[in-house]
């Protein structure tokens, strides 16, 4: 049983805006601090920046309105907390408290997501998707019931019709689709709109792509502090979570799918 949404949600949106304003910390600095939560909706979209590095507003409006449209924006920047700022001088440690699980994907997760990633190629607007054994139920916005039958004849296609979608209709929040993004791997800790050295972005890329390559489940954990994780030394984590990211395109890029794409 698997849900994946796709890129405009307005969930994935606001995850989206918040990868956005991290790929601009990056652009200032080679390591910035910062984590970032978005709400959006109805016209609105409001920010929180705890970050090392200022972006100004300009920017951040320009990533916002070319994400999600034209909307109001409030963003408030403020420094990030002195204690864990000096959790990290110098070095990379484990940026929070945290336990992390990798789970291989399943043939159930890679059928779902192809169908949402070639839905999204044809729609290209708000789509929810869910896949349990035989049974496929496709939802998605500003498309004909008819037209999704002929696709998916076995489907059950917008069961309460056809409907909109978007930020005019929903509100969207950072880390709100977890599930969609990282399947049976999903713990209590967010991927989106942190910096690398935040355990909740490097170890859960880490222990994710450690399940891939050894297709057996991962258990990890570590304290606020810790400079190993799995008998390696953090920063080398955080490294192989910087080059996951890169491939990517950055982080806006990871935050449209998320782990499993």
């Amino acid at each position: 049983m698997f849900e994946k949404v796709n890129p405009a949600h307005a969930d994935k949106l606001a995850d989206r805006i918040a990868g956005a304003l991290v790929d601009l910390a990056y652009d200032r600095e080679d390591d910035p601090r910062i984590a970032v939560e978005v709400l959006l909706g109805h016209g609105a979209c409001h920010i929180i920046a705890e970050t090392s590095v200022h972006i100004p507003v300009t920017e951040v409006i320009a990533a916002v309105n070319r994400i999600a449209g034209t909307v109001s924006v409030d963003y408030l920047e403020v420094p990030q907390d002195g204690h864990l700022a000096d959790n990290q001088r110098g070095a990379f440690r484990c940026g929070d408290n945290g336990i992390f699980k990798g789970m291989p994907v399943t043939d159930e997760q890679r059928e779902l997501t192809e169908i949402a990633t070639g839905l999204f190629s044809a729609f290209r607007s708000d789509g929810k998707y869910v896949k349990d054994g035989d049974r496929l139920i496709i939802c998605q916005s500003n498309a004909s019931t008819r037209d999704l039958k002929a696709m998916f004849p076995d489907a059950e296609v917008n069961p309460l019709g056809p409907w909109t979608g978007g930020t005019d209709v929903d509100s969207g929040a950072t880390n709100r689709k977890l599930g969609s993004d990282m399947g049976d791997s999903v713990t209590g800790g967010g991927l989106h709109g942190k910096d690398l050295s935040k355990a909740d972005v490097s170890v859960n890329i880490y222990a994710w792509l450690k399940a891939q390559e050894t297709d057996s489940p991962v258990e990890l954990c570590c304290a606020i502090g810790d400079d190993n994780v799995d008998g390696k030394p953090y920063s080398e984590i955080v490294e192989i979570a910087r080059e996951y990211i890169a491939g990517l395109g950055g982080f806006e890029k990871f935050a449209e799918w998320g782990l499993i794409r």
